[in-house]
């Protein structure tokens, strides 16, 4: 009976070890395939140089990054499922969360240095421009890379600080990269670009006239990464998980400059030159709200907006 006893016990042993070897991976352990939306541009490095520490696949992230023209385009793609999260300016942001569209800020994405003359992105003009300053800007076309975003409400806020008519003042929309050769042509007055191609316009002999992200708020936040609805509510752990990589990576970007130089030649085609000249944004881990509701202010102004939409429901 013993033995038989014995044969049982190690027989049921044995069935339960086979059966343990078949159950799926434990709970916490599967990897998320996660395409995110950004632009080529200096402002998103934080995400790339998190990536490449590491950063993504410590909270089981596979992270894919395909990039856009700028936020409008990147609102749509998010909330369609194309990507899971998305790199948009604020002001996008502020316009989708008016029209009651599902998104949700999930981290901070790039601030403005707060220094005039010294910021990442600015307004220029061809040297021997008559426009002599941001007023003269009234009845004139300025290049902007996407329509209704962030770039008109920060040049009319340039014009308006400066005692020029803001109302007044005309937007094309333009690529980054063809901005610098269509202020070379005349095809338009003026211009507003971000690193690299800041450094393309001060090369081209263009002239700073004002640093609008400076002038609509202090430490403006200018951009943010963010989520639809859907997915935070069906997978808010995710989320969760991307917000705290992206927070890790903002930290560690705006601690290491020079990194953030060198990851910039994985994903963009600026010689180490330039990089070496860039202005970098501020990475702050945390979202500057006061800006954020500066910005909705100016954009209410500017009649994007009717009126100021729910920061407690867009914001983190």
């Amino acid at each position: 009976m013993r033995r038989s006893s014995l044969l049982a016990v190690l027989t049921t042993a044995m069935l339960l070890a086979a059966g343990c070897g078949t159950d799926p991976e434990p709970s916490g352990t599967e990897v998320d395939k996660v395409n995110t939306g950004v632009i080529a541009i200096v402002d998103v490095a934080p995400i790339y140089l998190g990536k490449e520490k590491g950063f993504f696949t410590e909270q089981r992230i596979d992270l894919t990054l395909t990039t856009a023209q700028g936020g409008a385009a990147i609102v749509p793609a998010v909330l369609n499922g194309q990507y899971q999260f998305g790199f948009s300016n604020t002001i996008s942001l502020l316009l989708g969360a008016s029209k009651d569209l599902p998104v949700k800020v999930v981290a901070n994405g790039t601030n403005s240095t707060g220094v005039d003359g010294q910021d990442f992105g600015s307004l220029f003009v061809k040297a021997d421009s008559p426009i002599r300053s941001a007023k003269d800007l009234a009845g004139r076309t300025v290049a902007a890379n996407t329509l209704k975003n962030i770039v008109e409400t920060s040049v009319r806020e340039s014009v308006r600080k400066d005692g020029g008519d803001a109302a007044a003042v005309k937007f094309t929309e333009l690529a980054f990269p063809d901005q610098v050769p269509a202020l070379e042509s005349g095809s338009v007055d003026a211009i507003f670009v971000v690193e690299p191609f800041q450094q393309a316009a001060v090369a081209a002999g263009a002239r700073r006239i004002a640093s609008s992200y400076v002038d609509a708020a202090p430490d403006l936040t200018v951009a943010m990464y963010f989520t639809s609805q859907q997915l935070l509510g069906s997978d808010p752990d995710l989320v969760a998980r991307f917000t705290t990589a992206m927070k890790k990576s903002l930290a560690y970007a705006d601690a290491h400059p020079d990194e953030v130089r060198n990851v910039l030649a994985s994903y963009t085609k600026i010689t180490p030159e330039v990089r070496a000249a860039l202005v970098l944004p501020k990475w702050p881990a945390d979202i500057n709200t006061a800006s954020v509701d500066a910005l909705a202010g100016l954009a209410v102004t500017d009649g994007l907006l009717t009126a100021k939409p729910d920061l407690a429901k867009l914001l983190p």
